[in-house]
């Protein structure tokens, strides 16, 4: 087969190789540079095809560089390149699926482009004139605390897919990568954002709007109008014969693109499977270490211990007259311990806070409510269609047949994925499912619930700032669509434990943000509208001092700055306990 790239297939493509990609363009996934960034894999190319592969999952994308699309050819490419890199988990995007991928298929819809040379259609320029009235339009690079908040907001209160959701989270990161990525900011006069696109300019023959957003709480009617306008004038300077607008999505979306002009290019698909990759003499060697594995020593135990704890980075310092408290980002579920910073940080305190008590007994109230739900109850089960429900099984139980047995021979809590789909509340299914899945890979441990226990063992006031009857109602406000999107995305669930890992383990707040953004619990009601509660009722112990306060990671977005706002000096702690 031939092959564009002059190196191997698999290797990063040089600058040459690029340069050609870009030319050559015809859909936004060929920026090499921002594809790259976004997924923190490597580009290369079989054929004329671009393929981006990252922790074992592999994008093809099905738009040549050169020549016309042949099918077959582009399955020919995607079987060399799945060989080439052993990619269990596949997504494919082309004008039309080969007959292999077709029963994976999982998106249909056009990509819409705009002239760059149309004039701005009428009535348009009255509503942008009356925004240009109140907002300053400005080109930049640096995705600020304001686009931080625009962004949370944004996917906070609006149901976007999974895939479109991963944009939003990684934003940050790709545009500090890449200097042919543009937020174009709409500021009001308070300057507060009330609007932001992200337009890559990588491409030779267009302008990418990769996305958008623009706020509730700084609302400015026509923010956006005023931006696309903009935005088009950036494209004539740039030269661009067209703008791609990106995919149609909903009904509202190709509203809004169409009343510009822009109307449907290009036929897309979009396809999603898991390949069967043989596993390697290493892999079987892992697997069968467990079964013939002995007691361990003290001295292993203690091995086993220190090896499997780290230093607790997700905490923040909080001062007023004189008088510190700690503030840190929880986690309900994770890989690892922190048992000696939780016990150096308890030496300097007197009381612990909690988001809510998790004593056995508490634990036990709400584990019997999510599994004795009402009549009328949804159930998840009502959502999923039978190959959903197999892909998730797989993900949840694991490998099938022998090498399930081998990985199962000490661990009898294998959960019956249709019992909970079926049985139990919406949340029940939600929380029960992922964290057997955690379990599985070995998630074992609870941030939260290891600190509550320190705390108690260290003979602290310990205690929970919500009742378990106000939790409970956050967790029945969980949309159910959230959780049915989470487990239709399952294929994903181990990249997205991955980063979550490496964000928590480094303190990075915004790269927990982008791990957080898509989770079912990550809404209005259960985030935003419980800060506010939290700050209330957690104020008279930060301002008595020597008081630490344990909130979910998410929480610290709005958190940090609303602590700020009440007096008091907040830091990222740089001495690591």
């Amino acid at each position: 087969m031939d092959c564009l790239c002059t190196n191997n297939c698999n290797a990063s493509l040089n600058q040459s190789e690029v340069k050609l990609i870009l030319e050559k363009a015809v859909v936004p996934e060929h920026s090499v540079l921002f594809m790259q960034s976004m997924s923190g894999g490597t580009a290369f190319l079989v054929d004329s095809y671009l393929f981006i592969v990252s922790d074992k999952l592999l994008i093809a994308v099905g738009y040549p560089i050169t020549g016309s699309y042949d099918p077959e050819k582009f399955d020919k490419a995607v079987k060399e390149a799945q060989g080439q890199t052993r990619a269990r988990d596949c997504i494919a995007i082309s004008p039309s699926m080969p007959e292999r991928l077709r029963p994976y298929l999982q998106e249909i819809d056009h990509y819409y482009i705009l002239p760059a040379k149309n004039t701005m259609p009428s009535g348009m320029e009255r509503f942008t004139k009356r925004a240009a009235a109140s907002l300053r339009v400005e080109e930049g690079k640096e995705f600020t605390s304001a686009h931080k908040r625009l962004w949370a907001e944004f996917v906070g209160r609006t149901p976007l897919a999974p895939n479109v959701r991963r944009l939003y989270e990684n934003t940050e990161a790709v545009s500090s990568d890449n200097s042919k990525l543009v937020l174009l900011n709409a500021w009001n006069k308070n300057n507060e954002l009330a609007a932001c696109l992200l337009l890559d300019l990588a491409p030779g023959s267009f302008l990418s709007y990769i996305l958008g957003a623009h706020s509730k709480n700084n609302y400015t009617p026509y923010a956006a109008d005023l931006l696309f306008q903009e935005m088009i004038s950036i494209a004539r300077k740039e030269g661009k014969d067209y703008i791609h607008l990106g995919l149609g999505v909903n009904k509202g979306i190709k509203r809004f693109k169409t009343k510009w002009g822009g109307f449907p290019s290009l036929p897309y698909q979009m396809a999603v499977w898991e390949e069967d990759v043989p596993l390697s003499g290493k892999e079987l060697l892992q697997i069968m270490a467990p079964v013939q594995g002995q007691a361990m020593s003290k001295q292993q135990l203690f091995m086993e211990k220190m090896s499997n704890e780290r230093p607790f980075k997700m905490l923040w310092e909080i001062e007023k007259n004189g008088k510190q408290s700690w503030i840190g980002g929880s986690a309900h579920f994770f890989r690892y311990s922190f048992d000696s910073s939780f016990r150096k940080l308890f030496e300097k305190v007197d009381t612990v806070i909690f988001e809510g008590p998790l004593d056995q007994v508490s634990l036990d109230q709400v584990n019997r409510l999510g599994k004795n739900p009402e009549p009328n109850t949804p159930r998840i089960i009502d959502y999923l269609n039978e190959k959903e429900i197999r892909s998730l099984e797989r993900v949840v139980i694991g490998l099938p047949n022998l090498w399930k047995g081998l990985l199962y021979a000490k661990n009898t809590d294998v959960p019956d994925v249709r019992y909970y789909l079926s049985k139990t509340r919406p949340w029940m299914a939600f929380f029960s499912l992922w964290s057997s899945f955690l379990r599985r890979n070995g998630w074992y441990q609870s941030v939260d619930l290891e600190a509550w226990e320190i705390a108690r063992e260290m003979n602290k006031i310990v205690f929970g700032m919500e009742i378990i009857s106000e939790q409970i109602d956050t967790l029945e406000s969980i949309p159910v669509q959230r959780i049915v999107n989470f487990f239709r995305e399952c294929h994903r669930w181990k990249a997205y434990i991955k980063q979550h890992e490496d964000a928590y383990l480094k303190g990075n707040l915004t790269k927990m943000m982008g791990t957080s953004a898509e989770f079912p619990s990550r809404t209005e009601m259960v985030i935003n509208r419980r800060d506010e509660i939290f700050l209330h009722r957690m104020l008279p112990f930060i301002e008595k001092g020597r008081c630490a306060v344990f909130v979910g990671s998410a929480h610290m977005l709005n958190l940090e700055k609303m602590i700020s706002d009440a007096g008091f000096k907040i830091q990222k702690c740089k001495n690591i306990l």
